[in-house]
């Protein structure tokens, strides 16, 4: 029978997670389904459960030098409430995308991350937000770019004796604006075929001075379009959509699964890549969510 830890500090969280193996819980809208009754997730129905969701430590979102700090059991609900500026704002349109409201008021952002789904609705946005993840263990505190937190299909660099402690989204350039299309069997409560989360700014001549173009669910790890995003620098913003070609999108690698084949997602990414920089743009092009 697996063994049920509660601690309430950080550091007694961490002697735990050292010492023994522990599937770790925040607010358990994976962990429950996965001990239940699916397969592929390794020793994660077996573990022992190290339930953080006491240690205080760990709540809340902060501006801080570095930029806004998201807590590890901030939620998906905090998250919609917030007032952020406009380059968060396809992260909060996926926060409404995650599940019902239930999902969303125990689910946590850091929690999306960790599960390490290529469907993950949040990846994508904090990629094209340029965050680091926060990760403690008895040696200390480390961050690392979200880019590189995800290092395999459903597989992070987070080591045994490590816990993610927050999500940390630099300051976001002057005018920046964000974006989030998500293309489902239907409109809401469905794993994603292909999301895109794009943030862009531009200067007072219309030029764009940054640009940030992430696609979820198109292959093992969600993926920045950095081809795109280099040429998408410099040109004006309204003509971004007309920019968005198929070689930009090479390294990306689709599936064939149940919610779609390879080439439906692969056509599929591209319309959605232009719909969310038309969203950008005001140019009206229909979303594909």
């Amino acid at each position: 029978m697996a063994i049920y830890f509660r601690p309430a500090t950080l550091d007694e969280a961490l002697e735990i997670r050292a010492r023994r193996p522990v599937t770790i819980l925040a607010g358990g809208t994976d962990v429950y389904p996965a001990r239940a009754n699916r397969v592929g997730w390794g020793d994660m129905r077996r573990d022992d459960i190290l339930d953080i969701s006491a240690i205080e430590e760990l709540r809340g979102m902060e501006q801080t030098a570095d930029g806004l700090r998201f807590g590890a059991l901030a939620t998906w609900s905090r998250l919609r409430g917030a007032d952020l500026p406009d380059a968060f704002a396809g992260y909060r349109a996926a926060s409404r995308d995650i599940g019902g409201a239930q999902v969303q008021n125990r689910g946590t952002l850091v929690g999306n991350i960790c599960t390490a789904s290529p469907a993950g609705d949040g990846i994508p946005c904090l990629l094209s937000l340029d965050a680091q993840i926060e990760i403690a263990s008895p040696r200390g505190r480390r961050t690392v770019p979200m880019a590189d937190f995800i290092d395999a299909y459903r597989h992070t660099v987070c080591g045994s004796d490590e816990i993610v402690t927050a999500i940390i989204v630099p300051h976001p350039p002057a005018g920046a604006r964000g974006a989030f299309v998500k293309l489902g069997a239907r409109r809401y409560l469905v794993i994603s075929i292909v999301m895109v989360a794009a943030v862009l700014a531009a200067d007072e001549a219309g030029i764009v001075t940054h640009a940030r173009v992430a696609v979820g669910a198109c292959s093992a790890v969600a993926q920045r379009l950095e081809a795109l995003e280099a040429g998408l620098v410099g040109r004006p913003l309204a003509a971004a959509p007309d920019f968005v070609s198929a070689n930009q999108f090479a390294g990306l690698a689709p599936i064939d699964d149940v919610r779609g084949s390879a080439a439906f997602r692969a056509s599929a990414a591209i319309d959605a890549v232009r719909d969310a920089l038309s969203q950008l743009t005001g140019t009206g092009r229909r979303s594909a969510a």
